[in-house]
């Protein structure tokens, strides 16, 4: 979606089931401001519930912000299979939501996002959320990670995407 003249707005999600990451710029061609950001907190143990809690938390950042764009974090390595299950269903629904209303969507693995950032794909996460806070002109840390990833990816948001 190219819109000329007018301010982008990206939001970056770290998925999980518990904890999901947000972060929100917006984009004019040359700067990145920071909008908001924050942290969709599931207490509950049951995946229903989980679901219903992040779902009328993104509908509540979609209504607010009106993005352009959403990234998403990639899975890529889990050890426990139990613990990727559950975060892939999340992802899923999460990327449903996003499809479903129309809004483009941006798919980010760890590494490229570390790329993106730092210029380096091995970079470690205080270097990820250094660049990041720079980028953005964030004084205080950023907390917990959940966070600062997510807005990592809605910065990786800004660049053009392949055709």
């Amino acid at each position: 979606m190219n819109q000329k003249n007018k301010n982008q707005v990206i939001i970056g999600i770290d998925p999980g089931t518990t904890r999901i990451g947000y972060g929100v710029v917006s984009f004019d061609g040359r700067n990145i401001t920071c909008l908001s950001y924050g942290l969709i907190e599931n207490k509950s143990k049951d995946s229903a519930e989980q679901f219903r809690n992040t779902k009328k938390k993104i509908e509540g950042l979609i209504s607010r912000h009106q993005p352009s764009r959403f990234v998403v974090e990639k899975l890529f390595f889990f050890k426990n299979q139990k613990t990727v299950m559950a975060v892939s269903e999340m992802r899923g629904m999460i990327n449903a939501m996003i499809l479903e209303r129309g809004i483009e969507l941006a798919e980010y693995t760890p590494l490229e996002v570390k790329m993106a950032i730092t210029g380096y794909g091995r970079a470690d996460k205080d270097q990820v959320q250094k660049m990041a806070r720079l980028i953005l002109g964030i004084k205080n840390e950023i907390k917990p990670d959940d966070v600062a990833d997510a807005l990592a990816l809605a910065i990786c948001g800004t660049a053009p995407r392949p055709m």
